[in-house]
């Protein structure tokens, strides 16, 4: 039977409660969504012991389905203030789904820094926490090793979530164990550091009962192919990574480049630091070039990234790091880019919002551009709950006020992502509209040339990324499968049906996705947002990018039909 735990941290009391089967269903993204709206959290503050954080899981999780372990975690967000969900892969969504624990709810504040274990027979211990605070992720990781066995998945707080920097994410453990997984953006850290939680070790059965196995196995063979067989998953994902899409944007020019002032770092037959260059130099290095997160991952679209020595620096470098933490700070050396990564997963932080913030000092002109030494040291000072940490550590748009800088590239109070609004389009207004801020994880789009389109077609574009996006969240799958995901959504749910047995039809999916929109943006607006919250800052309006010299095309305006179908009208 699937059941959620509910945790009361001033207490240190558990509670468990069955959850039916169908409701399963509707997991990740959604439960999150569902949970913080039936709970008032807009109510509270972000950062108090009544803002609940919750693990939700999806449906298939813990059955080997390729791409399916993603955790999604929900909380008020201390960034924007609005609702969030960020998701990570790993292993720690697989060993909750081989449990049965559809979520997991943090409420309260412990009255000391506490670990919480969960066995697998179902028992919670609140243990203390003392020996690792303070430390980085890797060295902490070690710890939770060495003191509860290797078969183990864990959630880990970062230093900087430790002193509530809104830049710290939640990191989860991947398949060799590294605290590298990170559901990283809308400062959900800060809250798990706020309830004095350091970590959230779960030991993993390492089996599933599910409620038609052969056909499960069928499903999960059958999913396996079809991924095989797709020319994106496996020439793109599988064998450059997402790294690939810096090689894209630099060329289309949507591509972040000294904070936003370009589209297009170099030429592309000069260009460095995409998987063009950076895959076949690491390959031939030593390092990993395909690389699964989770158990089970066909995709393996991860990667090891090792020095000129062949010892590991990072893994992985995603093109989000490339982009935020890369070329829109002005570097043009991977190899210093891997090592700022590697401090970046130690403390824990969104490289996409530390990019962007980092980018701030430049642009004051504290810093020049793609000075490797002032990141390096900035990043190191996160360690210590400085003045000048503290003052990084709460983000793009409150540093920007600081600093007072005007070309600050924030939607809602959080960073951009790394496509450029100007020129990918549809990502834009997805980033516009959301009630995440700014994140292109809500509804992505990123090959699409919008300009020969008319408007409500770039609308819907956006509109349709938004639901499969969340109804893929929501399930616990992984959105680098969504070529084979979104195309095959019969065959998805008769995969969940099989594993709950339950009797969903194909409508689901669309319901689903379209479901989280309207919790998220109901929630949203009961926190007091409007529509003005959405618009791109000036600067995106004002200043051609070059190499296509576009301006924003889009303001809040101009988004009145799909207002209508996010708020459920239409």
């Amino acid at each position: 039977m699937w059941r959620s735990l509910y945790l009361d941290l001033s207490a240190k009391k558990a509670r468990w409660e069955g959850v039916p089967s169908e409701e399963v269903a509707w997991g990740g993204r959604y439960r999150t969504a569902k949970l913080l709206w039936e709970r008032e959290a807009y109510r509270f503050d972000p950062l108090s012991p009544e803002n609940p954080l919750v693990f939700a899981i999806g449906p298939l999780a813990g059955t080997g389905f390729s791409n399916a372990n993603r955790t999604s975690v929900g909380t008020r967000s201390p960034l924007t203030l609005g609702i969030k969900e960020a998701n990570g892969g790993g292993t720690f969504g697989y060993a909750l789904g081989q449990l049965k624990v559809a979520h997991l709810v943090l409420e309260g504040q412990s009255p000391e820094w506490v670990v919480v274990r969960l066995t697998k027979e179902g028992e919670v211990f609140f243990d203390p926490a003392e020996g690792l605070l303070g430390l980085g992720n890797f060295e902490a990781a070690r710890r939770l090793f060495a003191a509860y066995g290797e078969r183990i998945a864990f959630a880990l707080l970062g230093p900087v979530g430790e002193y509530l920097g809104l830049l710290s994410g939640i990191a989860f453990s991947d398949i060799d164990g590294r605290p590298s997984r990170l559901a990283a953006r809308g400062g959900v850290g800060a809250v798990m550091g706020a309830k004095r939680v350091k970590a959230i070790v779960v030991e993993v059965p390492g089996k599933v009962e599910v409620w038609d196995k052969p056909k499960v196995l069928e499903g999960v063979r059958r999913y396996a192919k079809l991924l095989r067989e797709d020319p994106l998953v496996m020439q793109f994902y599988n064998a450059i990574g997402t790294m690939g899409m810096a090689d894209f944007q630099n060329a289309f020019g949507g591509l972040p480049v000294r904070n936003f002032r370009q589209g297009q770092m170099s030429p592309p037959e000069a260009f460095r630091m995409g998987g063009q260059y950076i895959a076949p130099l690491n390959r031939a290095r030593g390092g990993k070039h395909t690389h699964a997160c989770m158990p089970g991952c066909v995709i393996q679209c991860s990667n090891v990234i090792v020095d000129e020595k062949g010892e590991e620096v990072v893994s992985p470098l995603e093109y989000e790091t490339i982009g935020l933490l890369g070329t829109n700070c002005g570097l043009s050396d991977p190899d210093q880019l891997a090592r700022l990564n590697r401090l970046a997963n130690d403390l824990g932080i969104d490289t996409i919002e530390t990019g962007a913030s980092l980018a701030l000092y430049m642009e004051k002109g504290l810093a020049d551009w793609g000075d490797y030494a002032f990141m390096e040291a900035k990043l190191k000072s996160l360690y210590a709950p400085s003045e000048e940490a503290r003052l990084l550590a709460q983000g793009t748009a409150r540093l920007g006020e600081a600093l007072g800088v005007k070309r600050i590239p924030v939607i809602k109070r959080q960073a951009i992502s790394a496509y450029d609004p100007r020129v990918v389009e549809a990502t834009g207004i997805t980033m516009m509209v959301t009630a995440q801020g700014a994140d292109h994880t809500a509804g992505n789009a990123p090959r699409l040339e919008t300009r020969a389109m008319k408007p409500e077609e770039i609308l819907e574009a956006s509109y349709q990324a938004q639901v499969n996006a969340a109804a893929n969240d929501s399930l616990g799958l992984c959105v680098f499968g969504g070529s084979v995901t979104n195309k095959q959504v019969a065959f998805i749910v008769e995969s969940i049906n099989a594993a709950l047995g339950t009797h969903l039809t194909p409508a689901f999916w669309q319901a689903l996705g379209e479901g989280v929109l309207r919790l998220e943006h109901r929630f949203n607006h009961q926190a007091g947002f409007t529509h003005e919250d959405d618009r791109l800052p000036a600067f995106f309006y004002e200043e051609p990018v070059p190499p296509k010299n576009y301006t924003a095309r889009f303001r809040p305006e101009d988004l009145a039909p799909l207002y209508a179908r996010l708020h459920g009208e239409g």
